[in-house]
């Protein structure tokens, strides 16, 4: 049966990791009779330049009808004075809460060949795992009201508004859980209910759904400190559990963690465990179209895909050991080198993960 993938490359360096990425996704389509077909549409600034929207209507049902959906990144200088709601960033908020993707499930795992590259000490970092998973479609970034404007001594005042109600905080919970009950079994949960109400209800709800989940050990830490023993102490974490602007901010700290920010992959889920997939760096215009970009990131997140919408673990532990045999081989993006490893371009990785 015929599964259709969404490839949406957007911008920046977006189209370079696309490129590697879904050769490796065509490489095991084709070895093992997969099925899949690929369309491809425009996002972000992409969408913009083709028909003035960051999220144009193609697009979305394209992605509605597919199975799956590849993202690459969206975002460029060229945009940045545009009005708001036409950024490139509102394209992918937009395909979030268009598709309920609202289970952001970010892996920060720590490949033994690249302990080096970490900026903390190997005994800190070796063996790291750790999958944090954000609340996506919710939160501050989707919470109204929100805008600027100018009050009445004509100064001008910006605002957003921090919301979750507890359906949304119940099924992210469970989703956690859930992930928590097939790893070690261990789940923090990440908020600042010291300070804001919304944490405390996000709190409350959580020790709720613990009980259904009497296995897993249930710990609670506010932000702040999370942040710090991330860097202190990273390995006492397996699953952390958070909202959706501590999680953006938690998961980029851990990304420091494996060496590169170019490391990490993620998978957006909705209910049913249909997907979007994407590398959480950004589209970093200044290395755009120069083939240096790390597309590892992007590539393991088609492991993610085959695993979590496609149910094919044996095909996504293919694509994770070609990835630990080419940094056997210390072959290295410029991002994640060391003096005795060979730089390759962002094509050149592409290539060596398929020779693997």
């Amino acid at each position: 049966m015929t599964k259709k993938i969404a490839i949406l490359p957007g911008d920046g360096i977006g189209p370079e990791i696309i490129k590697s990425a879904t050769d490796v996704l065509k490489f095991i389509n084709t070895k093992h009779n997969l099925g899949f077909e690929l369309e491809y549409s425009d996002i972000g600034g992409a969408g913009y330049d083709a028909c003035k929207k960051p999220l144009p209507e193609a697009t979305l049902k394209l992605c509605q009808d597919a199975d799956s959906v590849l993202l690459g990144a969206v975002g460029g200088y060229q945009y940045d004075n545009l009005p708001r709601d036409m950024r490139p960033e509102r394209g992918l908020l937009a395909i979030r809460r268009e598709l309920d993707l609202f289970s952001n499930l970010r892996p920060a795992i720590l490949y033994p060949q690249l302990a080096s590259a970490s900026s903390l000490k190997d005994e800190i970092v070796a063996g790291l795992d750790i999958m944090i998973v954000r609340e996506l479609t919710g939160g501050i970034y989707f919470g109204e009201p929100r805008g600027i404007k100018t009050d009445e001594n004509n100064k001008k005042i910006g605002f957003n508004t921090l919301v979750y109600n507890e359906d949304e905080i119940k099924r992210i919970a469970k989703s956690a859980f859930e992930i928590a009950n097939k790893r070690d079994k261990k789940l923090c949960s990440v908020d600042k209910a010291n300070v804001l109400e919304v944490s405390e209800l996000w709190r409350e709800v959580v020790i709720d759904v613990a009980k259904d989940y009497p296995q897993v050990e249930l710990s609670h830490m506010y932000v702040d400190n999370a942040s710090m023993q991330l860097v202190k102490d990273p390995k006492q974490f397996d699953v952390i559990l958070t909202g959706n602007m501590f999680g953006d901010i938690l998961s980029d700290t851990a990304a420091q963690l494996t060496g590169s920010i170019g490391m990490l992959p993620s998978a957006s889920l909705d209910k049913n465990n249909k997907g979007m997939y994407e590398p959480i760096h950004g589209s970093a215009p200044d290395i755009a179209g120069k083939n240096i970009a790390n597309p590892l990131a992007t590539i393991l997140s088609v492991s993610m895909m085959l695993k979590y919408s496609f149910n094919l673990p044996e095909q996504a532990a293919e694509i994770e050991n070609a990835v630990g045999k080419v940094l056997d081989k210390n072959l290295r993006t410029a991002d994640i080198t060391d003096k005795n490893c060979s730089v390759v371009s962002t094509s050149q990785m592409g290539d060596a993960i398929l020779e693997s």
